[in-house]
């Protein structure tokens, strides 16, 4: 009687021999195709988000700039508006605010790059007072540093602060932006 249970452990233990552990080639193969498939259905969704969070950022830092600029005008009646971006910004450990480091603009985007896109102001129209150069209007664009990647779109404003855009990353800005 001792014989048979050895027999019949034996036979478990060659069951549990031809049993294969882990996955085949194929369900491998088809796990692999999976992923690959989601990737790049994900890939390009992800670039697009990118563009569009970039072209957000510009339309919000150029409404930043529209209310620096009134911000600066009012303070500095005799200037009108500031004709750079560095003349709105500045460091206010540098001292006291003036017209050419006025601080009423963040650092980051005083400096002309912010979120993929290129920012300057231009187009100063200027009015001479008793030999005084007064600024009374100003535009304001918003260019992606490389179009189609960091953005698709140009984006303008000036001293009225509409905001209108170019769809082909230009500098014609003729459409108007619905917010």
């Amino acid at each position: 009687m001792t014989s048979t249970p050895n027999i019949s452990r034996r036979r478990r233990d060659d069951r549990r021999r031809d049993k294969p552990n882990g996955f085949t080639l194929m369900e491998l193969l088809i796990v692999m195709a999976i992923i690959a498939i989601l990737m790049l259905i994900a890939i390009p969704t992800m670039g697009n988000m990118k563009r569009y969070a970039n072209e957000t950022s510009a339309i919000a830092s150029i409404k930043a700039i529209n209310m620096a600029q009134s911000q600066y005008e009012s303070t500095y009646p005799a200037n009108g508006y500031a004709c750079s971006l560095t003349a709105l910004g500045g460091d206010p450990k540098s001292g006291a605010p003036s017209p050419t480091n006025a601080q009423v603009l963040q650092t980051d985007l005083a400096t002309g790059i912010k979120s993929g896109y290129s920012f300057a102001i231009g187009n100063c129209t200027k009015v001479n007072n008793n030999g005084t150069d007064r600024i009374t209007g100003y535009s304001v664009t918003a260019t992606p540093l490389t179009v189609g990647q960091t953005g698709n779109r140009t984006f303008c404003s000036d001293q009225f602060g509409a905001i209108k855009y170019d769809p082909t990353g230009g500098t014609n800005c003729t459409q108007n932006l619905s917010q």
